[in-house]
């Protein structure tokens, strides 16, 4: 592998400090942290507290954080929306989640 290639460049980069438990069901150590971007934003986002989302946010930038919100986070609970959209300044609208949530309407039972 050459010594400038983008693999090369991602495993010199320091990583996110992120507490492994927010990732119990991933071999920590062996996480890949460029590939797994949107999986990653998704989960601390999710699971992590307002520090975290802070760490995270200084390791992906915001722009990269909120355009995986806009674009490719296809789910997230009702609350964490609320919390997204209050904390970046966004509107649930713009989310990739709630676009996703309004066309799937369920049914009543």
């Amino acid at each position: 592998m050459l010594p400038h290639s983008k693999n090369a460049q991602a495993a010199n980069r320091p990583k996110p400090n992120l507490p492994k438990h927010l990732f119990w069901d991933w071999n920590f150590d062996k996480i890949d942290w460029e590939l797994g971007r949107v999986s990653i934003i998704d989960r601390v986002i999710e699971r992590g507290n307002k520090e975290q989302w802070t760490e995270m946010i200084n390791f992906y930038g915001e722009d990269n954080v909120i355009n995986a919100l806009k674009t490719e986070i296809k789910y997230l609970p009702d609350y964490i929306i609320d919390d997204v959209c209050g904390y970046f300044n966004l509107k649930m609208e713009e989310l990739a989640c709630y676009e996703r949530k309004k066309s799937r309407r369920g049914h009543w039972i």
